[in-house]
């Protein structure tokens, strides 16, 4: 049941919802993960709502709190090279390797980059997954440095023309100034062989607030462009997808739901909403 489904006779105006209703409501958005600034502007303009199509009225509310920024995965002329960032535990690898299945059934080319160098588990859970998926996967020695193996990964990207490049960084965490500055060196070694068409941050929908935290810190560094958001499994919490958006204007471009290869979409805004409303 989405977190409106039983609000929805009720936000007709002011008149129809006594204040404990919207004391329920406010509740429940913030237990959703929505946050206390995007609560009250919601709660606001729920109030605002006149006549009898509700359902319209709190969709047109919801849907303007999105992002309005494309969703579409950028594309260079040539060789694009999509960056995959984010801390540690979201699904970031697991991320990397179903986007890159995901792009090679739509018909591209792709290689994946090993880049998390500081987690040879990382390395050997990408290698796996490019072995099941048939796509080749650049990987260094271990304790390599990670733009080594970013400018490796380039080169075989140009000599093959592939469509795109993915590359896997390491989980950093995003209070560890070191870690994100390295961050931008990697990204300063593509660009001078490939142009970066996306940047995209993992971000774990049961993280709750702390992944607008996460969110700002990385765009700071690297300039997020979209965000790949996992476990977002349609429970009320997955709320914090249209907060991140709300405080931050970066689209959400691909959602993961579970394990399997085929757990993982582009993002559908108009579902999304569907299913907080509860229809």
């Amino acid at each position: 049941m989405g977190i409106f489904s039983k609000f929805i006779s009720k936000i007709k105006g002011v008149s129809t919802a006594d204040p404990l209703d919207w004391q329920e409501l406010e509740a429940e958005l913030l237990a959703a993960d929505l946050g206390p600034s995007l609560t009250s502007s919601i709660i606001k303009d729920a109030k605002s709502i006149k006549g009898d199509d509700a359902l319209a009225s709190l969709t047109q509310i919801l849907n303007s709190k999105l992002s309005s920024k494309s969703r579409t995965l950028s594309k260079a002329a040539s060789t694009s090279a999509l960056i995959v960032v984010g801390v540690n535990g979201t699904g970031k690898t697991t991320s990397v390797a179903k986007l890159a299945a995901s792009l090679k059934g739509s018909g591209s080319s792709v290689i994946l980059a090993a880049a998390d160098t500081f987690r040879a588990a990382a390395v050997e859970q990408l290698q796996t997954w490019g072995a099941r998926i048939g796509v080749e996967v650049i990987a260094g020695k271990d304790g390599a440095e990670p733009a080594s193996v970013v400018f490796d990964a380039a080169v075989r990207a140009n000599e093959q023309q592939v469509s795109y490049l993915l590359i896997d960084t390491a989980g950093r965490l995003h209070n560890k100034n070191d870690l994100m500055a390295e961050l931008g060196k990697v990204k300063r070694v593509i660009e001078k062989s490939l142009p970066v068409s996306e940047v995209l941050l993992v971000i774990d929908a049961t993280t709750g607030q702390n992944g607008i935290t996460q969110a700002k810190i990385f765009t700071e560094a690297v300039d997020v462009t979209g965000l790949i958001v996992t476990k977002l499994d349609g429970s009320a919490r997955g709320g914090v997808a249209l907060a991140i958006e709300n405080a931050l204007d970066i689209p959400i471009k691909f959602v993961g739901t579970g394990e399997a290869e085929s757990d993982f979409a582009a993002f559908d805004s108009e579902r999304y909403i569907s299913g907080l409303i509860g229809e």
